[in-house]
C-alpha cells in the first residue's frame, strides 16, 4: 500500500467513524440536565485512533467536539465551557492512538482515552461551578466543594460511557481482530 493509498484509506475512514459517532451521539442512553450523556458515540472514534494512531485520533477527536458544539445544541454556560467540554474533550479520546498495533490495545487505549475525556470535562466542571455555585444536583443534594461536584457530575456520564465503550470492544475484539491491530493496513 503506497503513502498516498494509506493516506486517503485514513482520511475515508475517519469521515466514516466520525459519521458514525455524530449519529451515535443522538440514541442518547440518559441524558444529565446540565449536559452529559450516555451514548454509543465514543466507540468508533476509540476504533479510529487504535487502527491510525495519536495524530490522526486526536484530529479525529477534536473534529468530533466541533461537530457535537456545532450540530448537538451544545450546552455550555460561557466561552470557558465551549472550549472545554466540546472542542478540548473529545480530543483526548485520541489518545487511544498510543496502543496502535498492540494486540490488545484497544482496551488500554479505551482507558486512557476516556480518563483523559473525563480530565477535561472535570476541569471544566470545577471552572463552571465557579460561576453557578452552589450547585444542586436534583435527587442528590447541594455542593459547596467545585471538585466534589464535578467529580460526581461528570464522573456520572463518564464512568459508564467507558464501560460501555470496553463492552462493545469486548463484544467485537475476536470477530474483529486483525482491524484492531490494523493487520489490515500493512
Amino acid at each position: 500500500m503506497t503513502k498516498q493509498h494509506r493516506h486517503i484509506r485514513a482520511l475515508c475512514e475517519g469521515a466514516l467513524m466520525l459519521a458514525l459517532a455524530q449519529a451515535l451521539s443522538y440514541l442518547k442512553l440518559y441524558q444529565l440536565p446540565s449536559g452529559g450523556s450516555l451514548t454509543l458515540a465514543m466507540f468508533p472514534l476509540l476504533f479510529f485512533a487504535v487502527r491510525w494512531g495519536l495524530g490522526r485520533g486526536l484530529f479525529v477527536g477534536f473534529t468530533f467536539g466541533l461537530l457535537q458544539l456545532l450540530f448537538d445544541g451544545a450546552y455550555a454556560w460561557g466561552w470557558q465551557s465551549m472550549l472545554l467540554d466540546y472542542l478540548f474533550a473529545f480530543t483526548p479520546l485520541g489518545l487511544a492512538g498510543l496502543f496502535k498495533g498492540k494486540d490488545w490495545g484497544i482496551f488500554p487505549g479505551t482507558l486512557i482515552g476516556c480518563a483523559g475525556r473525563f480530565l477535561v470535562h472535570f476541569i471544566s466542571g470545577v471552572t463552571i461551578y465557579r460561576i453557578i455555585e452552589p450547585t444542586n444536583i436534583p435527587g442528590i443534594g447541594t455542593y459547596g466543594n467545585a471538585y466534589i461536584y464535578s467529580l460526581l457530575y461528570n464522573g456520572a456520564y463518564m464512568l459508564p460511557n467507558m464501560l460501555l465503550a470496553l463492552a462493545i470492544a469486548g463484544l467485537l475484539f475476536y470477530p474483529m481482530r486483525r482491524y484492531f491491530r490494523g493487520a489490515d493496513l500493512r
